[in-house]
């Protein structure tokens, strides 16, 4: 099971940092990821790191302002969202991978969190 926690509301400019705690197993050999929907918009791929945090990566439209981490010794995720923008406004959902490596597409991630709500205001 994933729960993801942290959302809230922020003016444009303000930070916010997500966090995913993982239990069941879903987390050591997994890498994680986050996700965002907007209203009316399909859920969209944010940033994702590899089991063992080797590797990052995160959409053009965040790079720069939001770094997602781990922390295998606690199974917990991160995403530090600097900066935010108003079009940053979604429920942000933590996933794990089906596998270790560097994944995107929502069909790659097996288990998902339940979505905190960040709003962004101008």
């Amino acid at each position: 099971q994933l729960q993801a926690s942290g959302g809230g509301s922020v003016q444009a400019g303000g930070s916010l940092r997500l966090s995913c705690a993982a239990s069941g197993g879903f987390f050591d050999n997994h890498a994680m990821g986050w996700f965002r929907q907007a209203p009316g918009k399909a859920r969209e791929f944010v940033a994702v790191i590899t089991w063992n945090g080797g590797m990052t990566y995160a959409v053009d439209s965040v790079k720069g302002r939001f770094t997602i981490s781990r922390d295998n010794t606690k199974n917990t995720v991160a995403l530090q969202m600097n900066s935010l923008k108003p079009e940053d406004t979604a429920v942000y959902y933590c996933a794990a991978a089906r596998g270790p490596y560097y994944q995107t597409r929502p069909d790659s991630f097996v288990s998902w969190g339940q979505g905190t709500l960040v709003t962004v205001s101008s």
